[in-house]
């Protein structure tokens, strides 16, 4: 079993080189706007506790499923603690079923992020960011919080940092497939 864990700042092709990642591999996506938009489209609201129920009943269950391995998307905000110690209970989950668990940490410049914030695949794959004056507040706002880790800062042995602002998404599932033999 493995989990590939892909953080990045908004827009920053998380989902896109999940999805990517997934066509070369086993592996499964779960990106995180999957939990959100389920859970918003029921409460009619952003609701966390929510979110975070939703996605743990599919982690455990999917740790257990003799899959071969899935991909899970997300926001880190290494200025929140909770986010450490969320990353870490979602690790945690699936090292206790035996899995290796692998982070990638995507980096791009604010111009391109901004520029992916319109693409069609992320329209269609998350009707949240179809608000984009909505969407690209929240990218501005990451400048609040810090979504770029500092040297050793994961706390992962199997890690890989790529700035993906100027190389496609099947080049950084090609990257992360080689670096981890997926």
């Amino acid at each position: 079993m493995k989990l590939v864990i892909i953080i990045g700042g908004g827009a920053s092709g998380k989902m896109t080189v999940g999805q990517e990642l997934c066509k070369i591999t086993d592996l499964r996506l779960f990106h995180n706007h999957m939990s959100i938009d389920l859970v918003k489209s029921v409460f009619g609201r952003y609701d966390g506790e929510t979110i975070n129920a939703v996605r743990n009943v599919i982690f455990k269950n999917f740790a257990k499923s003799g899959l071969y391995g899935l991909v899970f998307t997300y926001i880190w905000d290494f200025a929140a603690e909770a986010d450490r110690q969320y990353i870490n209970s979602v690790r945690k989950i699936f090292e206790d079923a035996g899995a290796e668990v692998y982070l990638v940490e995507l980096v791009c410049d604010l111009g391109e992020r901004l520029r992916r914030n319109r693409t069609e695949n992320r329209l269609v794959k998350k009707p949240g960011k179809r608000d984009l004056e909505f969407s690209e507040a929240l990218i501005m706002d990451e400048k609040t919080g810090r979504v770029e880790s500092l040297p050793g800062e994961t706390g992962f042995e199997n890690y890989l940092k790529i700035d993906n602002t100027e190389i496609s998404a099947p080049e950084a599932a090609r990257a992360i497939k080689e670096r981890f033999g997926l």
